[in-house]
């Protein structure tokens, strides 16, 4: 059996992709042959492209129900379809839980859980009637998988959509898709304010069992894979990238041989 990309002349609308992991997936799918809109509260200081392709920018608040409406309606009657949808908007500065106020929490859970499915919302309605359907993929993180210290209501959050996009691809299955990317640590223009200096970059990246942190083109990759047809039997899905993902502490911390070590 033969198989293609088959995104060659598809819609993609990535929700804030125009840097860091937003912008290395707006390339991946420029170079998978697609048509790219990216969409940001601002406009980015260069524009993203690849292959001698750019993507077209559109501003949009993706919190806000009424330039969400205009944002996909007005995609959809310019390209006249929309193929792919990545909510990838998101993200939260670092707060200890119990120093943060309660409009902190709740504006890192609108930006992170409420925003995705208001998007997703409008785009799903454009896809249903369209005879191919489409697909939607959620960039989540492996916060919602393991505890996120300092970004708590993130984690949460992000828990929280790998829970919505389960569901979302039973209600509109079978014309929509629906998966989730769990992302790790990625080297992105930001990861500095994460992680520190390169020595603090290069002290996190040998945590990680592939010794280096993802590229954002990476992360990119993979939002490709499923939203094309080699993922054509996969929904309801949360896909790792997160190069193996973390050891589990004691491993570091145990005094004695690793073949003698008893897990539990």
């Amino acid at each position: 059996m033969t198989y293609s990309l088959g995104l060659e002349g598809a819609v993609v609308l990535v929700t804030g992709g125009v840097r860091g992991v937003g912008a290395g997936i707006s390339r991946a799918f420029l170079r998978a042959g697609a048509t790219v809109v990216a969409c940001a509260r601002h406009e980015p200081e260069r524009p993203v492209g690849a292959d001698g392709r750019s993507v077209e920018f559109v501003a949009c608040d993706v919190r806000e129900p009424d330039e969400v409406r205009r944002l996909v309606g007005g995609l959809a009657d310019r390209r006249g379809r929309l193929d792919v949808l990545v909510n990838n908007a998101g993200g939260a500065p670092f707060a200890p839980a119990g120093d943060a106020s309660p409009r902190f929490h709740a504006k890192v859970v609108e930006l992170n859980l409420l925003a995705p499915p208001l998007v997703s919302q409008a785009a799903n309605a454009v896809m249903q009637g369209q005879p191919d359907g489409g697909a939607i993929v959620m960039v989540s993180s492996v916060s919602g998988s393991r505890p996120s210290p300092g970004t708590a209501a993130y984690g949460a959050a992000k828990a929280g959509l790998d829970g919505l996009a389960a569901s979302l691809a039973v209600e509109w299955a079978p014309k929509v898709r629906v998966n989730s990317l769990a992302v790790g640590m990625v080297r992105t223009e930001r990861a500095h304010l994460h992680y520190g200096d390169e020595a603090g970059i290069a002290a996190v990246a040998a945590t990680v069992p592939l010794r280096r942190l993802a590229e954002p083109d990476e992360i990119g990759a993979c939002a490709v894979f499923l939203s094309s047809p080699l993922a054509s039997y996969v929904s309801g899905a949360t896909l790792a990238v997160h190069g193996g993902g973390e050891a589990p502490a004691f491993l570091s911390a145990a005094n004695v041989n690793s073949g003698a070590r008893e897990t539990r």
